[in-house]
């Protein structure tokens, strides 16, 4: 840079220069570059130009000569922002065109959508998601979309923590509307603190959550007129059901396990654990007299197969028998054993429930 320029001030403010230039104008009525270089020295005339291109010097109006005055600091502001001003006002004005343009879509919009519900094909009615996320999006719609219950049943113990962490923003905000919420998990996600941690912060807003051992299905119903049900070896596909008497029988399923599960404790007592621990050692046992595998009977309960045998060796050392078949034809022959005798060698919750 030349000698004679002005070092330009961090953030594009004026130079000492230029800030005595116009010091100096704004003393006068109007002055020509000699005399302020005259008066400041050699860096006037870059302060000028420097001056100039800020809007705060204009020529003298009725000067034949080259002389300058001082621009008021709003005047020159004005003048400076008046392109940036008309940006601004047509961006507005083409963010009003475009938001028009599609407003002016939505009736059409809903009615399409409210047709498709109502006389769209059986592919409709019963449609089914394969894509995870088009699933997860579908629920995020949905739960947008819902205004008065949102009832969840969910098997397989412990909920996973992400799904859980993308579940509560949307669930919050549901509830924030005042939109009622019901779920029920199986007794194993008690022992899951971020499966607790989730039911403390939704319950404090006014959800309901309770536990069930065993029978649910996997299902979400909105308002009573959408629901979705998992699809059965076919991981993270849903099906998409909006025929009323299909979401009404799926509405009376939910209700009857509601009725026969307890409310979710945020923090289990020994006592309660050992309860919990007896009706599902109790479950053990009657799906272990029907003859299921262990894979089975720990996907139903929501826990783990290595726990779940655990729990049956000790309910095996309870009867008596040295293996699986025997176990399952003594107790398919003579009955459960009592809580007590089906829990005597396993003692409280397993962790890896």
């Amino acid at each position: 840079m030349p000698a004679e320029e002005p070092a330009p001030a961090a953030g594009g403010e004026l130079s000492p220069a230029a800030l005595r230039l116009y010091a100096y104008a704004v003393e006068r009525h109007s002055f020509t570059p000699a005399e302020a270089t005259a008066a400041l020295g050699a860096r006037a005339a870059a302060a000028v130009a420097e001056l100039a291109a800020a809007h705060l010097l204009q020529r003298a109006p009725g000067s034949c000569a080259e002389r300058w005055c001082a621009v008021a600091p709003r005047a020159a502001a004005a003048r400076a922002l008046a392109p940036l001003a008309l940006l601004v006002r047509e961006t507005h004005d083409e963010m009003d065109r475009l938001r028009g343009r599609l407003e002016a879509l939505v009736p059409a919009y809903e009615a399409g959508a409210a047709l498709r519900e109502r006389t769209g094909p059986g592919s409709r009615e019963l449609e089914t998601v394969t894509d995870l996320g088009a699933v997860r999006a579908l629920i995020t719609e949905l739960a947008a979309g819902c205004e008065r219950e949102l009832l969840t049943s969910q098997p397989g113990g412990a909920r996973p923590q992400e799904t859980l962490q993308e579940a509560i923003g949307r669930d919050e905000s549901l509830l924030a509307r005042g939109v009622r919420m019901r779920t029920i998990y199986q007794h194993t996600a008690r022992y899951s603190r971020p499966t607790a941690a989730y039911v403390e912060r939704v319950t404090a807003l006014g959800a309901q959550v309770r536990t069930l051992g065993d029978g649910l299905m996997r299902m979400l119903i909105f308002d009573g007129h959408t629901g979705l049900m998992a699809v059965p070896d076919r991981t993270g596909a849903a099906l998409v059901v909006r025929e009323p008497s299909v979401v009404h029988f799926m509405a009376s399923a939910f209700e009857r396990s509601w009725l026969k599960a307890e409310p979710f404790p945020t923090a289990v007592s020994p006592e309660a654990a050992r309860t919990l621990s007896d009706e599902l050692r109790q479950t053990i046992v009657r799906l272990l007299s029907e003859g299921l595998e262990d894979k089975v009977i720990a996907r139903r309960l929501g826990m783990s197969e290595r726990t779940c045998q655990r729990h049956i060796a000790g309910i095996m050392r309870a009867v008596g028998a040295k293996s699986r078949f025997q176990a399952g034809y003594l107790l398919s022959a003579a009955g459960p054993p009592s809580p007590a005798e089906a829990g005597a060698a396993v003692e409280g919750p397993a962790a890896g429930s």
